[in-house]
């Protein structure tokens, strides 16, 4: 009899619904209220019963599959974020997980609705002067005529979402880019996230994300300032600073461009590329500048694409000696010479010819003959003979050899008469008395 009792008060003790399943239980899947944020990019998730694991993929056209272990929030929602995905091309998301030994998943399909194409395309964006952000856009090839762009840009995944205050319009009146001035106080690890939407009469508007804008690569700097070239005897010493940037950034990650070129040549010397320095210095050889060159320089982020203007030019080196146009000067000089000289030689000439012609030379007797000259003796000429319009060649004396033959004579009385020196000798013999 007691063991009759003992039996029938275990059959009185309420069972454990812990300890039994509901077979049709078993076969519905603990994934319930699966949400996506589109702007946040988060998929959320509740769960209806204990599970022992889950997991959260994403698959977009043109980037490779992402998963990741959910994050459970306080309320007990799970939520797995993809900010480095984009949704605009369209997308599937999936959650996976396993509940009392079985496997389970829930499936999301994302589409941008909207007419194909009529989305904004060629989004780009730039800080400049430390603290000012352009970005700018171009209206998508299908939009129609009346398409309103809009902009949203959030500084941190959960920050405050604001609109652009001014936007750039084209020609037509089309919204086309946005100037931000005011970024807030700056942060190394910034990232800026943009949405472009749109609105028309016409048709819906698709819109246009984008990953995370890393705020330290997206800063086009100004050029470097104080840039030098000095000679040291052995190299030039090529210096400059860094830039003034809006985020505190090691100068490791600033990569320069050095343009250095020789003046009035026509070959271009390929470009120098140098990572930063605390103090930036390039070193070029003395021995390889001839001549006038110049440098100028350029920066940007290592992983950016925003290159800076390029600073001024910096003259450095020498001019070359110019011994082409000294050879030419010389060479002019000595033709010149040649030249004046011909012309001089040739006045000389012609003025010597002429004067033999006007003033012709005198005849003289050969000077050994005028000690023993006889009256019946022909004399005998230096140089030519006489001209050839004489008929008999005629005799002359010299003043001297007239003072010779007068001086002979002892007994003349008197002063002796004047005498022709061209007078004929026959004609001073009578007058001599001979």
């Amino acid at each position: 009899m007691a063991v009759l009792l003992v039996f029938i008060s275990l059959l009185l003790v309420p069972l454990n619904p812990a300890c039994f399943t509901d077979p049709a239980q078993e076969k519905v899947s603990p994934i319930i209220n699966l949400k996506l944020d589109s702007r946040k990019k988060m998929l959320t998730w509740n769960s209806r019963r204990n599970v022992t694991w889950q997991e959260c993929t994403i698959d977009a056209p043109l980037d490779p599959p992402i998963s990741q272990t959910p994050q459970v929030a306080e309320d007990g929602t799970y939520f797995c974020t993809f900010s480095n995905s984009v949704l605009h091309r369209g997308a599937t998301l999936t959650v996976n997980v396993t509940s009392e030994g079985r496997e389970f998943q829930g499936t999301l399909t994302f589409c941008n609705s909207g007419k194909e194409g009529s989305g904004a395309v060629n989004f780009s964006c730039l800080i400049y002067d430390v603290r000012f952000l352009n970005c700018s856009w171009a209206r998508g090839p299908a939009a129609p005529a009346d398409v309103r762009y809009h902009l949203y840009m959030w500084a941190s995944l959960h920050g405050n979402v604001s609109e652009c205050a001014q936007y750039v319009l084209d020609p037509t009146g089309t919204r086309v880019g946005c100037h931000f001035d005011q970024l807030g106080e700056p942060q190394t690890t910034d990232n800026y996230f943009f949405l472009v939407n749109g609105t028309s009469n016409e048709t819906d508007i698709q819109f246009l994300d984008f990953t995370p804008f890393v705020a330290t690569e997206i800063e086009k700097y100004n050029p470097p300032a104080n840039l030098t070239a000095r000679n040291n005897g052995s190299y030039y010493v090529i210096q400059w600073d860094n830039p003034v940037t809006r985020f505190n950034i090691s100068s490791h990650v600033l990569y320069y461009e050095l343009d250095i070129q020789r003046k009035g040549s026509f070959s271009k010397r390929d470009p120098v590329f140098q990572r930063g320095e605390n103090r930036n210095e390039y070193l070029m050889p003395s021995s390889a500048v001839t001549g006038v060159h110049t440098v100028r320089v350029r920066v940007r982020h290592v992983y950016g694409d925003a290159w800076s203007d390029w600073g001024p030019a910096q003259p450095f080196g020498f001019p070359e000696k110019n011994f082409t146009g000294f050879l030419v000067v010389l060479i002019g000089l000595v033709v010149g010479a040649v030249a004046l000289s011909s012309m001089g030689l040739m006045f000389l000439c012609k003025r010597f010819s002429l004067k033999q012609k006007l003033f012709p030379p005198i005849p003289q007797v050969k000077r050994e003959l005028a000690g023993s000259f006889t009256p019946t003796q022909e004399m005998a000429w230096d140089g030519d003979n006489p001209s050839a319009g004489s008929q008999e060649p005629e005799d002359f004396l010299t003043v001297e050899e007239m003072k010779l033959f007068v001086g002979g004579e002892a007994e003349m009385v008197g002063p002796a008469p004047a005498l022709n020196p061209y007078e004929n000798i026959t004609a001073v013999r009578g007058r001599l008395g001979q």
